[in-house]
């Protein structure tokens, strides 16, 4: 992976050569006790190999296939929680916003604001979101190739904040199905900010269940393995007490009763990777 700037989330350092960061949790939040039990979970994962991670929960899911699905807790809400599990469990939190409007009351709790690959060329968006000064993890849209992400990361700088991590979270590549193309990784970090990878939702089947998305699970692990081989400096894995009957997303998350052992091999591979030295080829 090419050398990056690095992005300081509170004590959590991601890029240049940094163990990589970790932006777990629910896909969406449902309620303070269980926010409050999967950061308890994550952290119990986390800590044997001394990972440091950002907790992760949408407020509202405003991409939703049908208008019959959930869409979380709504703004104000979901922000006392994410609030409450900042302080509670001294770790950076991270959400999606999808309006310029959300973006500084949101920037006022959260660390870490989202941009939706759906929004990624929402030029307003980008730059309200830019202005708060957060960090901001924006996702490389579906319909996107790597190399335009540097328009979308110029947009951001642009309001003076360089504190910008770039997404991938797959490729549409038919009718509910994605691909991922490790290519688009090092192509990303070329322009200088630091690469995430987003496991998860790239197994997902996007419409794939009708009026709710799809997801093949059991590929997420390979495909951040294979990330981390490449040298990213942060994984996006959502993950859940019961996925299967999780309100969104469900498909595609990792139970979280196997998140330390999957945390453990990516650790690993991660030191591996990061202290081979580069071999120029061109």
């Amino acid at each position: 992976m090419i050398e990056t700037k690095t992005v300081t989330v509170r004590d959590i350092a991601i890029g240049g050569t940094a163990p990589f960061a970790l932006f777990t949790g629910p896909c969406q939040l449902e309620s303070l006790d269980h926010a409050r039990m999967m950061a308890e979970k994550i952290a119990e994962a986390c800590a044997p190999s001394g990972t440091k991670f950002v907790f992760k929960a949408s407020y509202d899911k405003a991409n939703r296939s049908s208008i019959s699905t959930k869409r979380g807790l709504g703004m104000d809400e979901g922000l006392t929680i994410l609030d409450q599990i900042k302080t509670e469990f001294g770790v950076p939190v991270l959400t999606d916003v999808h309006d310029a409007r959300q973006c500084a009351p949101a920037a006022q709790v959260c660390d870490v604001l989202q941009i939706p690959a759906f929004l990624c060329r929402q030029t307003d968006l980008l730059l309200a979101a830019g202005e708060t000064g957060a960090a901001i993890n924006v996702k490389k849209g579906q319909f996107l190739a790597p190399w335009d992400m540097g328009n979308v990361a110029e947009k951001i700088a642009s309001t003076g904040n360089e504190r910008i991590l770039l997404c991938d979270r797959g490729t549409s590549f038919g009718y509910n199905t994605l691909v991922s193309d490790f290519r688009g990784l090092p192509t990303m970090a070329r322009t200088g900010y630091p690469v995430v990878f987003d496991a998860t939702h790239s197994v997902q089947q996007p419409g794939g269940q009708g009026t709710t998305s799809g997801g093949q699970r059991e590929f997420a692990p390979v495909l951040a393995r294979a990330a981390v081989a490449v040298g990213v400096s942060a994984l996006f894995i959502e993950t859940h007490q019961d996925p299967d009957n999780a309100p969104s997303d469900g498909p595609n998350m990792i139970p979280v009763d196997r998140m330390e052992a999957l945390i453990g091999q990516l650790r690993a591979l991660d030191a591996l990777t990061k202290a081979q030295p580069e071999i120029p080829l061109g």
